[in-house]
């Protein structure tokens, strides 16, 4: 079970360190993230209440506070999201008043101690031997109050301390504490000289024992640092935040017979809800009554608005731009698509690369190590360096302390990861982890399902030929009239041509006596006169002339194109050519690949000829024709082992298993469908450039971590050295305060550099990188083909294969009724189904299969599967 959990009390990356590690040692927990940006924690657990209450337990122990999120129940349909710019806008708020009071009192203390020897003007009655006791009461007044308005820092720092685990603030409280006690000190000793009226020995005191302007400066510049880095990391919260502005407030709600206006999340489930023009759809649902004109661009990224009628379903955030509904809720608050698409985000950015699991080992022991430097620093120069100068040695320990930096180790990953996350969000690419997201830096063959991702999915009419004295009108009117009844993929295909281009052609059209034929096509009489539509034999037996086509036809079928004729009266009109085409971006899409080093594999269930059609239109490096759902898994499997780091793309339903078996599943065609379990990416835009999208956001993302890593790693590993006072005998030394600003800012530099990649954009293809490339077409090896790696220790699984096939028994089958390359795929599968059948090679041009199968297959029962998926099968 997995539950979110706030932490209340982190300040750096060691805090979240310590928090992991004390939730992580409680028995029945599986794993804890903990987000030091969004202050919680994703726990992994048995689901035990008791479980639940020792991590709580566990982390208040650890001197930090721990309460799981509340979740809706019930009936209600409450969003259980928690909007990130709500805390992140309180910590800014918090920081701001905490940062001017902090200057109220820190400017004129610096003034005090500082201005003297910058030769600034003094302030009367506090100037000179006359005032230097006036004016220390006064320093000690004003840090003083900088300490009491910065005291979260000693709160925090001191608790886990003495729950030893030191963090940050435990290193700024020792830091500032250490100057305020030792400057206290220097108070007395001001004091007794002053009372033995020794004047000298009360200026050597005041010259060289206040430090209130470190301890007070220290924690201004801390502050300053702070404030900065919380209106930063708060900018890296944005796309969760525009995706829950998506959802309308209200509602208009059927309610006693009336239209009443609720709040979206009091909509319930068989609620009827109505839209208007210009609303958002506040819910998941069905329209009902009505009809509209939806932009759907903020959920799917199609520019296009769909039109929308009773029955149709339509997704909540998405506008209604012109018309009126009314439909049935079917899904609210968190099981609505826009709510996956908000879990996605958020759970992508609460969870942790293996690169940001390193650097919290380091910051885990960070702190700890810096207080021993420290502490050997102070050692070090009073005894050996400088013996018995206790100010120089104080300042060197406290520079360390103060310069010393967990925060911009903690900061480089998590930053870098949300950031990159939520603009992958804001172009349609949904991340659904931190390991998915660095896993895709290091692919090096992407394998792309065709059917749907390739291409788009469904037969599209493509060309248009007509016989000699016709027009395309007629042949539309003829076309719609005879397809309007098939449930044929190729019929919807041909309707939905007329419907695009000739709207209303077949309106007055008189109809009847439809007939499907059995592999030719189907028959009906139009206007009184017997029309016909499918391919050259059914033409041929209806003796209609198509030779004027047939070389047309013959150039459609050599681009895997399905050419269908239309006949009226015994006169041919034409013929369409029927495909599912290329999407527009996948050439570019495989372009952008090779460019970035990666190998591309198309996998497809057709058959080769088709499979090179389409290769050449892409530019693939290597095809897998004839291929099962199961042999996808197979091939990726393969892949691995060989060494290669795949992705697989697919729909993520066929192709699950595949998804589930790449090191990146990546599932295209997402729609409304954007918990696809087995993938760790989702492409909403149903796009396959955003294949290339993604690897080059994982790059662009992996890139700003190491920087960070470097320049967090670099910063600590330069100034702890020097402020140790390495650099001493060349005269370079680091004063605590200077230290102050340093650490603070390291932060600041490092979350700013993850913001950069807000301003991160895809790459394009140039048109060189399209130019054709020869393309490896293979038959696929069927799973059960393979023969076991024990007695192939020396051959490859294709060998292996193939020593198998030897034994088997050719059979060749007559197949009747196959139309298109839709048929050839069902016949290969049922075929192929048969135990004992090793492979199906299937010919749509010559209407037969050739099987190889196992000598006990019988005739029967290969005939029995061809006829069992809807075709008709004889013995050859």
């Amino acid at each position: 079970m997995k539950q979110t959990f706030d932490i209340t009390g982190m300040t750096c990356a060691a805090c979240s360190a310590r928090v992991g590690k004390a939730a992580s040692g409680v028995p029945g927990v599986t794993e804890a993230n903990v987000n030091l940006l969004k202050n919680s924690m994703e726990l992994d657990y048995d689901g035990n209440p008791k479980t639940a209450q020792a991590v709580v337990a566990a982390i208040e122990e650890a001197g930090y506070g721990a309460s799981p999120r509340q979740e809706a129940s019930g009936a209600a349909s409450r969003s259980s999201f928690v909007d990130p710019r709500e805390g992140a806008q309180k910590a800014i708020e918090a920081k701001k008043k905490q940062l001017i009071w902090s200057i109220v009192f820190g400017v004129p203390l610096f003034y005090l101690a500082m201005g003297p020897m910058l030769g600034w003007p003094e302030v009367p009655g506090l100037a000179g031997m006359q005032g230097m006791m006036a004016s220390a009461m006064t320093q000690l007044l004003l840090a003083t109050c900088v300490l009491f308005v910065n005291r979260s820092y000693f709160v925090m720092g001191f608790k886990t301390l003495s729950h030893l685990s030191p963090n940050m603030d435990s290193l700024i409280a020792i830091g500032s504490a250490a100057s305020y006690a030792y400057s206290l000190v220097g108070v007395y000793q001001m004091a007794l000289a002053l009372g033995a009226a020794d004047l000298e020995g009360a200026h050597y005191a005041m010259m060289h024992s206040l430090y209130f302007d470190s301890a007070g400066t220290i924690l201004v510049l801390i502050t300053l640092g702070k404030y900065f880095e919380a209106r930063a990391k708060g900018k890296t919260t944005s796309a969760i935040s525009a995706l829950m502005d998506l959802a309308p407030k209200t509602a208009r709600v059927r309610r006693n017979g009336q239209e009443v206006e609720v709040a979206t999340d009091e909509v319930r489930v068989g609620d009827i809800v109505v839209v208007r023009a210009g609303e958002s759809v506040p819910v998941d649902g069905i329209i009902r009554e009505g009809s509209a004109s939806i932009d759907e661009s903020a959920i799917t990224g199609e520019p296009v608005p769909a039109e929308k009628g009773a029955g149709d379903r339509v997704t909540g955030a998405t506008v209604s731009q012109r018309g009126w509904f009314a439909m049935e809720a079917t899904a609210v608050g968190d099981d609505t698509a826009l709510a996956s698409i908000i879990r996605l985000v958020d759970e992508a950015t609460s969870s942790k690369a293996p690169i940001e699991r390193q650097a919290d080992k380091i910051a885990g022991v960070f702190v700890p190590v810096v207080m021993a430097i420290a502490a050997v620093t102070f050692l070090g120069w009073i005894a050996v360096f400088a013996p018995g100068d206790f100010a120089t040695a104080f300042n060197h320990a406290v520079s360390v302390l103060v310069i010393s930096c967990p925060c911009a180790l903690g900061l480089a990953t998590p930053t870098a990861i949300m950031v990159g996350t939520e603009r992958g969000a804001k172009v349609g690419i949904l991340i659904k982890s931190a390991e998915a997201l660095e896993g895709a830096c290091d692919l090096d063959t992407v394998v792309l399902d065709k059917t749907g991702t390739i291409t788009e999915g469904k037969p599209r009419v493509t060309d248009v030929r007509l016989a000699a004295g016709v027009d395309e009108v007629e042949l539309a009117r003829v076309a719609a009239a005879l397809e309007r009844k098939s449930e044929h993929p190729l019929a919807q295909a041909v309707c939905d041509y007329v419907d695009e281009t000739h709207a209303g052609a077949d309106k007055d059209v008189d109809s009847a006596g439809f007939e499907q034929v059995a592999g030719g096509g189907v028959r009906a009489q139009v206007d009184g006169a017997p029309a016909i539509a499918g391919n050259a034999r059914l033409m041929a037996s209806a003796g209609v002339d198509v030779s004027a086509l047939a070389p047309q036809a013959d150039e459609l079928a050599a681009q895997a194109k399905t050419p269908l004729y239309f006949a009226l009266g015994g006169r041919a009109l034409g013929l369409l050519g029927v495909a599912d085409v290329v999407k527009e971006t996948s050439a570019s899409a495989v372009a952008r690949l090779r460019r970035m080093g990666v190998r591309t594999i198309m996998l497809t269930g057709d058959q080769a000829k088709t499979a090179k059609a389409v290769a050449r239109q892409v530019g693939v490096d290597e095809v897998v024709a004839g291929v099962l759902p199961s042999q996808k898994e197979q091939k990726v499997r393969e892949l691995q082992g060989q060494g290669h780091k795949v992705a697989m793309v697919g729909d993520g339903i066929n192709d699950a298993p595949a998804l589930a078996r790449a090191d990146v599943g990546i599932a295209i065609g997402a729609g409304t469908d954007v918990a696809i379990s087995s993938a760790d990416v989702v492409l909403m835009h149903s796009d396959p450039a955003d294949v290339a999208t993604a690897i080059e956001l994982s790059h662009a993302t992996m890139r700003d971590i190491r920087q960070n890593l470097f320049w967090a790693l670099f910063y600590n590993a330069i100034c702890i050295p020097v402020a140790m006072g390495v650099l001493s005998p060349l005269g370079v030394t680091l004063n605590p305060m200077v230290g102050a600003a340093a650490m603070g800012f390291s932060s600041v530099f490092v979350v700013s550099n993850a913001l950069r990649l807000f301003a991160w954009k895809p790459r394009q293809a140039d048109e060189k990188d399209a130019a054709p490339v020869d393309t490896k077409v293979i038959p696929a090896v069927a799973e059960h083909d393979v023969a076991p790696a024990a007695e192939v220790k020396n051959a490859t699984a294709a060998e292996a294969a193939a020593n198998e096939r030897s034994t088997a028994m050719e059979k060749k089958l007559n197949v009747e009724g196959m139309m298109c390359d839709h048929c050839v795929a069902h016949v290969t599968k049922a075929l192929e189904g048969v135990p004992g059948v090793s492979s199906a090679k299937v010919s749509l041009a010559d209407k037969n299969a050739v099987v190889e199968a196992a000598p006990e297959v019988t005739d029967e029962a290969l005939v029995a599967a061809v006829k069992d998926a809807g075709y008709e099968a004889t013995v050859a």
